[in-house]
């Protein structure tokens, strides 16, 4: 799978885009905010319906202008697919496959199987368990619907119970009832879904662990382990002996929607005790074993996006990166990077056709092309 052409009009600083794009490497070199990291943004939303970095879409639109799209031709398996997306502000997000309106945005998922390695990474080592939980539940969601339904079911699930306990705040009788009702299916789809994750996560596991190896030249022991409420003895018990609590608090404090996945480092969390190169080290590994999982479950190599992959990565580490992405288990890669030489470099050890764009406000220039 590939992405051939790409067409952005309005999308965050970038007011019109056209580009012929390779199967190989698409390099975007600019300085900061001149629209390189938007453009993997537009690529990565065609694959996700949304933005990697705002939710919220109407702050996509460019300032000057109510509407943006985005347009994009792939080859998939030798066949052409046509993605469409455009928003106009105060009116519904339209996402189209081949002129066909999707009835729901989750039949898209999946499709277009992509990864992408930014620096907002950080985020899954720094920040709270809620970041990583969205990024397991992404990741199961691009090859099983099954999950994703349950998924959507679940947070459908304790939305409601959430609702009802605002509105509660004596656990008398009927209370209880009602709580009984959502615990059923708290408990029955949280093991369905608990079970993929830890599923996931073993399998994920093992490649990570070949990724990080070789990028460290084994200098490092890196784990994770997957936390889940779901592993006591009687978690049925858990959920009413937590419901006197739910009903102060206002929400639901038991479930897998609190699961976690502790990331370490020499047997301590990474967040404490790794380095800057360290805990890069660790992302790109988790999102290369991700790769190579999607790829392995898809039958279709996804899509990489490296966001200013290089920096903080030391010669060494960055030497072996290359090395791995430049073999046969990745397809289409685009790259983004504030120097075109530390990137010239790079293209002519890695055995694969290449695009160079040169990026000026929100602008794109190709200057080189190489077969």
């Amino acid at each position: 799978m590939f992405l051939k052409q790409l067409h952005l009009i309005n999308f965050k600083n970038i007011k019109l885009a056209q580009l012929q794009l390779r199967e190989g490497i698409n390099c975007f070199v600019g300085s900061n905010g001149a629209g390189k990291t938007n453009m993997l943004d537009a690529i990565y939303y065609m694959s996700f319906c949304k933005s990697f970095f705002n939710p919220v879409d109407s702050q996509n639109v460019n300032h000057d202008n109510d509407f943006f799209v985005i347009q994009g031709t792939y080859d998939l398996n030798d066949q052409e697919e046509h993605i469409y997306c455009g928003l106009k502000k105060g009116q519904k997000k339209q996402f189209k496959r081949n002129k066909k309106e999707y009835d729901k945005l989750s039949n898209h998922i999946g499709l277009l199987p992509l990864v992408m390695i930014s620096p907002q990474d950080d985020a899954l080592i720094v920040e709270g368990s809620e970041l990583r939980r969205k990024y397991v539940d992404s990741v199961i969601s691009q090859y099983d619907k099954t999950y994703l339904d349950q998924l959507i079911k679940y947070n459908k699930v304790i939305s409601q119970r959430n609702v009802f306990l605002k509105n509660n705040s004596v656990l008398n009788a009927e209370v209880h009832n009602m709580l009984d009702v959502w615990d059923i299916q708290i408990i029955a789809l949280g093991e369905k879904i608990a079970s993929a994750r830890r599923q996931f996560l073993a399998e994920l596991k093992l490649v990570f662990h070949e990724m990080y190896n070789f990028i460290s030249d084994n200098n490092e022991v890196v784990e994770f382990e997957y936390k889940s409420q779901l592993n006591a003895d009687d978690f049925a018990e858990d959920l009413k002996e937590a419901r006197q609590r739910d009903v102060v608090l206002g929400y639901s404090t038991k479930g897998i929607h609190k699961d976690d996945v502790e990331f370490k480092i020499g047997g301590y969390p990474i967040k404490k005790m790794g380095s800057q190169g360290q805990k890069k080290t660790f992302l790109i590994s988790l999102k290369l074993g991700q790769f190579i999982f999607l790829a392995r479950h898809k039958k279709v190599k996804p899509i990489l996006l490296l966001d200013d992959i290089f920096d903080k990565l030391d010669r060494q580490r960055g030497d072996r990166l290359i090395e791995l992405v430049g073999g046969d288990n990745f397809n289409q890669i685009f790259i983004t990077d504030t120097q075109i030489n530390r990137i010239e470099p790079i293209l002519k050890r890695i055995n694969k056709q290449n695009s160079i764009f040169e990026v000026k406000n929100g602008e794109f220039v190709s200057y080189q092309m190489n077969e």
